[in-house]
């Protein structure tokens, strides 16, 4: 699951980064209101930490214009302006949930989560399944067969993103830019490394493989 933060406050955004990071998330940041609001219009997110005093571009503005270009990406309002007509403006103005600061960072990543179940709802399967491997998005449980493989959070991600392209192959960069920031080396083997390791859980044990990679042009899981 990837999510825009944009928040200038540094020490508040490291904090968050660090803590949806740790929670299995890929986080893309921005301080500025104009680069997030690029971000948020040209890209694609499951959710985005909105603050309202930024710089360049306020924080509703920000939400008038994503509205205004019918993205429905669900939005929480991340604001030191706590006061009960504040967050009615924010909520009318297109927000879907408000936070005030000073706030608990399990209460943030409990409403993004709900936020999220609450946006997928309609639309997204609880469970993927790919022949006996199967991986249920909520508890973030793994098995193949009835065998529990236990996986890294960053592994998880790696492999929700290969099932929900069952069949297609994915690139390197196309693993890079959506499981991890992509602000690193290309040329780096990190992507062939986490590949390795998540094969040593899903398909040494087992008789058969279901990660395979297609020379030239990446991994498909079939």
């Amino acid at each position: 699951m990837k999510i825009l933060l944009i928040e200038d406050d540094k020490k508040s955004a490291d904090f968050i980064v660090k803590g949806l990071k740790q929670a299995g998330y890929v986080v893309d940041y921005s301080c500025d209101g104009a680069d997030g609001l690029l971000s948020a219009v040209t890209r694609t997110f499951d959710a985005i930490i909105l603050d309202l005093m930024l710089p360049t571009v306020d924080g509703l503005s920000i939400l008038e214009q994503i509205r205004g270009k019918h993205i429905d990406t669900p939005v929480i309002i991340l604001s030191a302006k706590g006061s009960v007509d504040d967050k009615i403006k924010g909520l009318q103005g297109g927000g879907d949930d408000y936070l005030a600061k000073p706030f608990a960072f399990s209460e943030l990543l409990a409403r993004l989560q709900a936020l999220i179940r609450r946006s997928n709802a309609a639309s997204e399967p609880t469970e993927l399944v790919v022949g006996e491997l199967k991986i249920d998005l909520l508890s973030r449980k793994v098995f193949r067969g009835n065998t529990k493989i236990d996986l890294q959070p960053l592994e998880f991600n790696l492999l929700e993103y290969l099932m929900r392209h069952t069949g297609k192959v994915v690139s390197k960069t196309m693993i890079m830019e959506n499981v991890w920031e992509y602000n690193f080396d290309p040329q780096t083997n990190i992507v062939e490394a986490r590949i390795c390791k998540l094969r040593d859980k899903i398909d040494k044990p087992f008789a058969s493989a279901l990660i395979h990679t297609v020379r030239g042009f990446g991994y498909v899981l079939e």
